[in-house]
């Protein structure tokens, strides 16, 4: 029994020294790192609301179709315009318009983020995912950045007439669609990177890498995606290019990334409802993006 007497005593006597030397101020004292330079670890970021963006989304889908010029397009960019820090509208020509918003960082150099807001003109089709899942993604991350936050200033660019005027030959979409983000990749030409959102909605989340999507800026996005516990939403694999409202940007020099799940089984179908789109997918596209954001 001595010996574990000896070893209590001890333990206690350490004990006893560490509280001495702490309340002389010996010891080193540690200070908590601020809650926005906290690296996350996987699984253990909610920064962004998800519950919050799918209302947005429900919003959208509710104005039922909104093709670009549309009533329920323009009525939709009112409110879009109200909800970005910032907000503005940036006309088009042709009663188009891109909605418009920012926060400012540290710095003034920016990055776009990007989606579109107008829906494919198709009888009844809503577009959960095509159209109303970026932009509610979009919208709420602008509204959870703080100023000065980041280093680079953000620009938050919601697109009209993405979609191609009814009638449009297949081949002739980028000829004829991309019709805002055309528009903005002049204005933004300096910019660092665009991050483009596309179809973010889909139930059964996969984006792979689009081939068009800059190489290192998607690197730094799977990166980013592995450090808040959203790896598998985005495979380490490559899928076919697609042309999409990143496009304008890559041929302005904009490096530029299309976060796109172009499987999705109900393009451009009337199943692209509500149905077909969950918050937890907007969640694993919020949380990869702010903290992609906050490297650049």
């Amino acid at each position: 029994m001595r010996p574990l007497v000896v070893i209590l005593a001890l333990t206690l006597l350490a004990g006893c020294s560490l509280l001495v030397l702490a309340l002389i101020g010996v010891l080193p004292r540690t200070e908590e790192t601020p809650v926005n330079e906290r690296r996350p670890s996987a699984g253990a970021v909610d920064r962004f609301d998800e519950r919050r963006a799918f209302e947005r989304l429900e919003r959208q889908v509710e104005l039922g179709p909104r093709p670009a010029g549309s009533p329920a397009s323009r009525a939709l960019a009112e409110e879009l315009r109200r909800a970005l820090p910032n907000g503005r509208f940036e006309p088009l020509g042709g009663g188009l318009r891109n909605v418009v918003g920012s926060v400012p960082g540290r710095e003034r150099t920016e990055v776009v983020v990007g989606a579109h807001y107008d829906t494919k003109d198709l009888p009844g089709f809503v577009g959960a995912n095509d159209g109303a899942s970026g932009t509610a993604t979009v919208v709420e991350l602008a509204r959870t950045i703080e100023p000065g936050e980041l280093r680079p200033t953000i620009a938050f660019v919601l697109f009209d007439g993405e979609e191609s005027p009814a009638g449009t030959a297949p081949e002739d979409f980028e000829a004829e669609g991309l019709r805002g983000s055309k528009r903005a990749a002049a204005r933004y030409a300096n910019a660092e990177a665009m991050v483009l959102l596309d179809f973010v909605g889909d139930r059964d989340l996969s984006i792979p890498r689009e081939g068009n999507s800059d190489e290192e800026l998607w690197a730094r996005l799977r990166d980013a995606a592995a450090r808040v516990g959203q790896d598998a939403a985005f495979p380490d694999s490559v899928r076919a290019p697609i042309a999409d409202d990143h496009v304008p940007f890559l041929s302005a020099g904009v490096p530029a990334i299309d976060l796109i799940d172009f499987d999705f089984r109900c393009f451009h179908r009337g199943c692209d409802d509500l149905a077909a789109v969950s918050p937890d997918s907007l969640d694993a596209a919020g949380e990869t993006v702010y903290e992609l954001l906050r490297t650049l």
